[in-house]
């Protein structure tokens, strides 16, 4: 009986994370950290950041450079969002973002490539921040309205990317449970302790889940353009020659 249970969770475990471990163990195998530059790119930046706002004088810097608040000017809020992806935030402890960003990055790099990780990465960063401005302006009297004090609260860190890049890997690599369980303890979190950063969590899963529909739907459209334009001019050469 013991064997048979341990069989049949083997069996699942298989199932929901083979495929992803099949991939990601194959490109680390062969290339080392060769396979994941970005994410290596990213943890030396959040490392860099962290490093910096301990400095005297370090702080503003780092504000002025990525430091995002949801009472500022919007197009300040746009130019910084970028950067303020991998500054890590001030009342949580930097590993916790460290290993997060390697860890998560790493494997959607090998995953879903570096452009659609860094894609998926900054759009629901923005999305969070976006809905963070609309919430202030709406304020607690409507939903989903914040508190009028959290316009001077910094608002940084990868955990919003972190969130959506998982949700997207488990989406390619067909691990379903994983995908639902992302929402389940996000959803959880965002009742159990209602603050900025969860519901900024479920709108980058939300985002997320957007991003999956457009790809599934059109991903396949400008490569066949681009198919159709080269077939079209390697033709155009043969007939000229």
């Amino acid at each position: 009986m013991r064997q048979g249970r341990s069989g049949l969770i083997r069996r699942a475990v298989v199932a929901e994370w083979g495929t992803l471990f099949g991939t990601v163990w194959e490109s680390v195998r062969t290339k080392r950290l060769a396979a994941v530059p970005l994410a290596v790119g990213a943890t030396l930046l959040i490392l860099l950041f962290d490093i910096a706002q301990q400095l005297p004088h370090g702080q503003r810097v780092v504000n002025q450079l990525g430091g995002v608040k949801a009472g500022q000017p919007l197009d300040l809020s746009l130019l910084r969002t970028p950067l303020s992806l991998f500054v890590p935030a001030l009342d949580l402890p930097v590993w916790g973002a460290l290993v997060q960003v390697l860890v998560v990055f790493g494997i959607a790099e090998i995953v879903l490539g570096r452009r659609a990780t860094l894609v998926i990465a900054y759009a629901c960063t923005l999305a969070g921040t976006l809905f963070a401005r609309i919430g202030v302006a709406l304020g607690r009297d409507h939903l989903p309205g914040l508190s009028p004090a959290l316009a001077h609260v910094r608002d940084t860190g990868p955990s919003a990317a972190v969130v959506a890049l998982i949700l997207c890997v488990a989406w390619k690599t067909r691990a379903r449970v994983t995908a639902v369980g992302v929402f389940v303890v996000m959803a959880v979190e965002v009742i159990a302790i209602p603050n900025l950063a969860g519901m900024e969590h479920i709108v980058a899963l939300c985002t997320a889940v957007l991003l999956l529909a457009v790809g599934k739907l059109f991903g396949g459209y400008w490569s066949r353009v681009l198919d159709g334009v080269g077939a079209a001019h390697l033709f155009a050469k043969q007939r000229t020659a």
